[in-house]
């Protein structure tokens, strides 16, 4: 049954394309003729140690490409089309596979490690392989010791791969027990020792139970602190990795181990080699993360019944925490300022004082000022850089009394220094300093503002000096005067301090995106991001200024989509910056129509807004997501602020908004493309009937499709409601699909609670679409004749409010829009609905529920859906 495949899996490596792409077709060719020869060639060949390496390898991935794909649809037609052959030949691929754990090439066994834990995942949740893992098992104990390490890594792979919900708690028990042996300091071999700390490290999740039996959880933490001391620095990084996810798996067992882990993870930091050094700061950081979420949850109010109660480890270890880390600062690397994906010591040390502030507040500020104080005036650029790192990462967390006297006092230094410093690297952390002292320590929530009209026109000044320093100062000071000019976005109309240096601001800005070198650290995206934030913070004083901005965005925009022949780098440059400067119109359209000065500017020049959609349109023209998703986006914008009269461009654009309603593989094109068909339901209104039964149709062929990614699925119920509402009695003809869809979604939404909280998220997100769907359908039909065609739907839509206020887990989005369904259904329906609503489970607890909620926006729906209850009940 086996066919001879290695001469076509050399040819599909070769060098020749011609030759290569001849290979790769017969492959295609083999796979569609007879898949089972086709995988069952493919495991011989892996199995077989007289193949060459090269072939095995790619025979080995080919294997698991045949059965896993990033793709949800995908991956079950992969899983079901492996399901469906026969018995006989998955065991003789299994069986293969197997045997090549105990093949001397190294590439070969890691292969099909990695291609039995696939399988695996397909298996063992189908009660099928059962016998797997005591193959392994049988394995560990096996004479030569690659065949050991290859078992182990496998059993690492599989933990990855499957839930432990699918592998019984025994064989949870003797795979454990195989890896921490395997990690011992009694095993002889290096490669057996990191493949079982590797292992560990994925079996984590499934050691619930040990964990919670303490002479089983002392051995797994003495095994892992123990690896953390070997000779071998891959197993001591490994070793230390374990411990970071035992810190965020089993935050709540760590007590007892603290203090003995602070003292290994201490001398790694400051003896050991930089990738080991790097795992034992991200422990701490990992404890910060936890602490923090703890605290945010329960509000830093714990009581007897709080899941897991906070051990504050970062408090007791401030003392020796602290210093360990300001060491770490003066460990900086001479280049780390260019290479966008540096991390270093230094970085990652900055990273967790800046967590450290954020879990434990005021107590971090008096241990590190002192360092501040002694390094930021020294002749050694390291040490200024250090002491000005570690005031920037102190600023969130600690209250503004505590820091304010201090930035008062810093701010004047910073500015100078990002002026005179000799070295890029202090000038570069200082303009990064500046941003987060304008990010946390200014805006109108506070009482005493650190910028003023005094020290405004110097704090302007030295940002648009820096703008024109080298790559990567200049977009930290654009990142710094992106937040100067949030600080105000709060204000609305009044006149902020930035006012009188708007228009130099803008210019600067320009000027940065046209430099030679903006391609270098994020410089031009820097520069639009903050001229965007400039825009939203202006007021009608700077209305004009914003307005002469548009007709020179514009002409950059058609500079881009001008015809000239580019290669692939200038083309994929090409649609990035048209992708900003679509974004920069979008935020100029919404400013423009939100201003008391320039509202009415839309509806009068008609030949700015014709320019402005040609151009717009042509940039679907282009093949780039970005582009396409920023173009769509300014093009909801621009309905939204000219209304009604946007129905004059909707013939021409109609067909662009089909296409991005058909984009499955950009999920966020089509995500982005529904949203913008709800601003153009509220601009047009009914106006946008004669194209409604061609969106409709596209809408629930995305609902059906398996393919669409499902994060899309929620806006396209909302979407269903923005419709609804816009042609109101008009919706009759989509009732009968639109309906049963919304029905099977609640139906399936209820059923998901209680997963992870991912799934937790999204059922939420669903929900919400749900009820938004209904909201605008109700909202619709209100005052119609036809109201009564909705009555067959009522029960349905009552109990799935009831399951909704049953299940208790719902967020607070969800429970507002629930109440104003509860009331618009009420109010739609008159006394109709009086009876049904009096005979629900629970809609007058519910109701009662959200009138004495904390929540005012859940309040204020709960009095008007009372209001619209007693009016259907008391008739």
């Amino acid at each position: 049954m086996a066919m001879e495949v290695t001469q076509i899996l050399l040819g599909a490596q070769a060098i020749d394309s011609t030759v290569r792409k001849h290979a790769e077709e017969n492959l295609k060719q083999f796979q569609e003729q007879n898949l089972p020869s086709f995988l069952f060639s493919l495991a011989g060949e892996l199995a077989n140690d007289e193949k060459p390496v090269e072939s095995r390898k790619l025979a080995g991935l080919v294997l698991k490409n045949a059965l896993d794909a990033k793709e949800q649809h995908r991956k079950f037609e992969l899983v079901q089309r492996w399901l469906a052959l026969d018995p006989s030949v998955r065991a003789q691929i299994k069986a293969c596979l197997l045997k090549t754990l105990s093949s001397p090439a190294h590439d070969a066994r890691s292969t099909a490690s990695q291609v039995i834990a696939k399988l695996a995942g397909i298996e063992l949740p189908h009660k099928q392989w059962p016998e797997l893992v005591g193959t392994l098992l049988s394995n560990i104990h096996q004479v030569p010791v690659h065949t050991k390490q290859a078992t182990l890594e496998t059993l690492g792979y599989i933990c990855e791969e499957v839930s432990p919900d699918v592998v019984d708690q025994d064989h949870v028990n003797k795979i454990l027990t195989a890896v921490v042996q395997g990690m011992n300091s009694s095993e002889s071999n290096n490669d057996v020792r990191l493949a079982a700390t590797r292992a560990l490290y994925n079996a984590l999740g499934f050691a619930q139970a040990n964990f919670s039996n303490d002479m089983e959880r002392d051995f797994i933490m003495r095994v892992t602190c123990e690896a953390t001391l070997s000779p071998e620095v891959k197993i001591r990084q490994a070793a230390f990795e374990c411990l970071v996810a035992i810190s965020s798996t089993y935050y709540d067992k760590l007590t007892s181990y603290i203090s003995d882990i602070f003292n290994i993870t201490a001398k790694a930091v400051k003896e050991d080699e930089e990738a080991v050094a790097l795992q034992a700061i991200e422990f701490w950081s990992s404890i910060c993360d936890e602490e923090i979420d703890i605290m945010e949850e329960y509000g830093g109010e714990f009581s007897a019944d709080s899941e897991i109660p906070c051990f504050y480890f970062i408090k007791q270890a401030l003392p020796a925490l602290v210093p360990l880390l300001l060491e770490t600062l003066l460990k900086q690397e001479e280049d780390q300022d260019q290479d966008e994906g540096a991390w270093n010591i230094a970085m990652a040390g900055g990273t967790c004082l800046g967590l450290v502030a954020r879990t434990v507040g005021d107590d971090v500020v008096p241990l590190v000022m002192p360092f501040i104080e002694e390094n930021i005036t020294k002749p050694d650029w390291r040490q200024r850089e250090a002491a000005t790192y570690a005031f920037g990462s102190i600023l969130e967390g600690p209250s503004p009394d505590k820091l304010l006297p201090l930035v008062n006092v810093a701010l004047n230094f910073m500015l100078t220094a990002l002026m005179e410093d000799p070295s890029n690297h202090v000038k570069d952390t200082t303009a990064w300093t500046l941003g987060r002292m304008f990010e946390f320590l200014h805006g109108s929530a506070l009482d005493t503002p650190i910028v003023t009209s005094e020290n405004c026109q110097q704090i302007i000044t030295v940002l648009i000096q820096s703008m024109k320093d080298v790559p990567n100062v200049a977009e930290k000071a654009c990142g710094a005067l992106y937040f100067l000019a949030q600080g105000y976005e709060d204000m609305g109309n009044a006149s902020s301090p930035l006012t009188p240096y708007f228009q130099d601001g803008i210019r600067s800005l320009l000027q940065v995106t046209h430099r030679e070198d903006a391609g270098e650290s994020r410089l031009r995206t820097a520069a639009y991001e903050t001229l965007n934030e400039v825009v939203r913070c202006s007021t009608d004083e700077t209305a004009s200024l914003v307005m002469q901005l548009m007709p020179m965005i514009m002409m950059e925009l058609h500079q881009t989509l001008e015809g000239q022949k580019l290669s692939a780098d200038e083309r994929e440059r090409q649609n990035e910056l048209q992708g900003l400067l679509c974004g920069c119109l979008q935020v100029i359209i919404q400013k423009l129509g939100s201003l008391e000065a320039t509202k009415y500017f839309f509806a009068q020049s008609v030949q700015n807004t014709d320019q402005l959609m040609g151009l717009l349109l042509r940039v679907f023209a282009s093949r780039s997501a970005t582009a396409h998703e920023e173009a769509m986006l300014a093009i909801g914008a621009l309905a939204y602020a000219t209304g009604p009269d946007f129905g004059k461009y909707m013939p021409e654009f109609y067909k662009y908004l089909e296409v991005g309603l058909q984009n499955f593989e950009d999920y966020q094109v089509c995500a982005i493309t529904v949203g913008v068909v709800g601003d153009i339901c509220r601009a047009l209104e009914d106006k946008i009937l004669p194209y409604c039964d061609g969106i409709m149709t596209q809408l629930l062929k995305d609902l059906a499709s398996n393919q669409l990614h499902r994060s899309v699925k929620p806006p396209i119920f909302s979407c269903f409601g923005d419709i609804a509402l816009a042609i109101g009695e008009h919706f009759e003809k989509y009732l009968m699909y639109s309906m049963p869809m919304l029905q099977s979604a609640a139906d399936l939404s209820a059923q998901a609670s209680g997963a992870d909280d991912d799934m937790t998220e999204y059922t939420n997100s669903l929900r919400n679409g749900i009820l938004e769907a209904y909201s605008g359908i109700f909202q619709g039909f209100k005052g119609s004749p036809k109201t009564q065609l909705l009555m067959p739907y009522a029960p349905h839509v009552l109990q799935f409010l009831d399951s909704l206020y049953l299940e208790k887990d719902t967020d607070d989005a969800v429970t507002k829009t629930a109440i104003g369904v509860l009331g618009d259904l009420a109010d739609t329906l008159g006394t109709n609905a009086g009876p049904l609503i009096q005979q629900s489970v629970s809609s007058k607890d519910f109701l009662n529920e959200c009138l004495t909620s904390y929540d005012h926006m859940i309040k204020e729906s709960a009095e008007w859906a009372k209001l619209a209850i007693s009016r259907a009940i008391s008739f």
